[in-house]
């Protein structure tokens, strides 16, 4: 179960400054719930958790399930919303070191010609026992033009249809739009496996429909405890959204304020990706006709040697929001060795756990002395159940405080400018 605790960064403000701030999130999330605010057409990542989609979710694990037994490779290949959520659940709930099951990789996330001339040399490399690689491909799309997606998703098909011939029909699964677009021809023509991104539903917010879930199966996670750990949540802050609307509030004060950049930290590499994430979904959504602030990631303690001096002291523009898992899940414990060579026997009988949860403790210390205004949002421990609950946590927190902010949290109207201009430099018609 999440656990929000706002006291430290709450500190940092009056309480006239707060109260205002407090009811332009309650307007926010009346706004969201009666879907009267901007943009109210994305709404639909909320509609999946209030009436789930229990076959869809039966035929996504059925197909993973498939993939898993042939699999040496599952390639996702999409940018942005199509592939940060999978990647975020997928490195907090998988071991680091995967033995089991399809090794997952990324493509279509960039357009740098090394990285994928070097991953087509890999899927072409026979495995060590002179076999021939057993590779699939996830192609995420709406619009199936995203040129980074859409040109990774040429080469490797190319490569992939020499490779298997006409088996490659079953090896390559699209996850479009229900109609339109530049996929869904390709699939007609071809009759490649296909899934349907929702139409209510930005990518941002699409974790949680076949964009994200069929990678996470893949991965071998629980897709249906992760999905219900969303339902969960959002029945959870149907009754009462107290924790939401006190977060949204005091971010909104500090953005008052003057407070430009929040930095997701957390003290689990684990949850990196999970910052990643969180950084798209509250950057494209709040970063619009001058406002907002700016969500940065910081994965601790490793970063606190590189940027935990400018936290510290730096300017006063920075927000830390801590990313908690309160419960150990490893067992490690530092051993005791005679001689003491390495001064460290202080330590012996420690779990990494606590350790590195006085590292936490004496950050947070550090940091509000040095006037930083901190947030503690926490699970009690890493499972599909609490990242589920996680994701919704942070997708309704980002459509209330945006809108508190006066902004549609549901389009990104900037993003469209680098394309526009890339597409006029590469000499695309019209």
């Amino acid at each position: 179960m999440i656990k929000s605790d706002i006291r430290i960064a709450r500190s940092f403000l009056n309480d006239e400054v707060y109260i205002k701030s407090r009811s332009k999130a309650d307007l926010g999330l009346e706004q969201l719930k009666s879907k009267t605010g901007p943009g109210s057409e994305w709404l639909g990542w909320r509609d999946i958790l209030a009436k789930p989609n229990d076959a869809e979710l039966e035929e996504i694990s059925q197909l993973a399930t498939k993939i898993r037994q042939d699999a040496d490779i599952f390639i996702v290949c999409g940018i942005g919303g199509s592939y940060l959520g999978a990647k975020a659940v997928i490195d907090a709930l998988t071991p680091h070191f995967r033995a089991n099951g399809p090794e997952i990789l990324y493509a279509g996330h960039h357009m740098g010609g090394k990285y994928l001339e070097e991953l087509i040399a890999y899927l072409k490399a026979p495995n060590s026992d002179g076999s021939k690689k057993s590779i699939y491909i996830n192609v995420i799309s709406k619009s199936g033009s995203t040129l980074e997606t859409a040109l990774s998703f040429r080469a490797i098909r190319e490569v992939m249809e020499e490779m298997y011939a006409e088996d490659v029909i079953k090896r390559i699964i699209c996850t479009t739009s229900k109609e339109g677009g530049i996929l869904n021809p390709q699939i007609e023509a071809k009759k490649y496996k296909k899934f349907i991104i929702p139409d209510d539903v930005g990518g941002r917010f699409s974790v949680l429909t076949p964009v994200g879930l069929l990678p996470i199966a893949v991965a071998g996670i629980d897709i249906k405890t992760l999905f219900y750990g969303a339902v969960s949540a959002y029945n959870r802050f149907e009754d009462d959204a107290e924790e939401i609307l006190e977060y949204a509030a005091l971010r909104n004060a500090l953005h008052e304020e003057g407070y430009t950049i929040d930095v997701f930290a957390c003290f689990e590499p684990e949850l990196k990706s999970l910052g990643g994430w969180i950084q798209q979904l509250l950057g494209e959504s709040e970063g619009k006709e001058g406002k907002g602030i700016f969500p940065a990631v910081a994965a601790y303690s490793t970063d606190l040697h590189s940027l935990g001096q400018f936290i510290q002291q730096g300017q006063r523009s920075v927000i830390e929001t801590f990313i908690i898992v309160e419960k150990p899940f490893s067992k490690l414990k530092v051993s005791e060795i005679d001689g003491n060579d390495d001064k460290l026997n202080y330590l012996a009988g420690k779990s990494f756990h606590e350790i590195n949860n006085s590292a936490r403790l004496g950050t947070t210390e550090a940091h509000h002395e040095g006037d930083v205004p901190i947030l503690n949002i926490s699970i009690d421990t890493l499972n599909e159940e609490n990242i589920g609950e996680l994701i919704y946590f942070f997708e309704l927190l980002t459509g209330v405080f945006v809108y508190s902010l006066g902004v549609n949290p549901f389009n990104q109207p900037g993003v469209e400018d680098y394309k526009k201009a890339m597409y006029r430099l590469l000499g695309k018609e019209g």
